[in-house]
């Protein structure tokens, strides 16, 4: 499925420059299926707004319904998690993702491919933020 997406972008003119590996992750939420997650590095002419919309009718094209209970399963979930004009905020879209800094599944596929990509609100790398979220804490004595 994620590997039809990424083609199905670059026919619709957007440039895959990278993708991550897939990851096989625990749902966030009520639903009861593993996930595959992965990351891409693209180049669109698209700004964030257009590009949201493409994103979308993408995932109705591949199946994704729209409405019903929040964080339940789909067939396709694609996101805007950065971009390199730095921060947007806009009607329905916030980039940085709001959530991405504090999702192991977000940032693993993202150090894959861009680990030196940086956070415009923190000014953390992607590889800092996934170290940070992941890092084993010493016991307390």
């Amino acid at each position: 499925m994620i590997a039809a997406a990424l083609a199905r972008l670059q026919r619709e003119g957007v440039a895959v420059l990278a993708a991550a590996p897939v990851f096989e992750t625990k749902p966030v939420g009520p639903s009861l299926r593993r996930y595959a997650n992965s990351a891409a590095v693209i180049e669109t002419a698209l700004d964030p707004p257009a590009l949201l919309t493409l994103l979308k009718r993408i995932e109705r094209d591949f199946g994704r319904r729209t409405g019903g209970q929040r964080w339940t399963s789909r067939v396709l979930d694609l996101d805007i998690v950065l971009w390199s004009g730095g921060p947007f905020v806009g009607p329905g879209l916030t980039v940085p993702h709001p959530l991405f800094r504090t999702r192991a599944f977000v940032l693993a596929p993202a150090v894959a491919i861009a680990p030196h990509w940086r956070d415009p609100i923190t000014g953390f790398t992607v590889r800092q933020l996934h170290a940070r979220l992941t890092r084993l804490h010493a016991l307390r004595r």
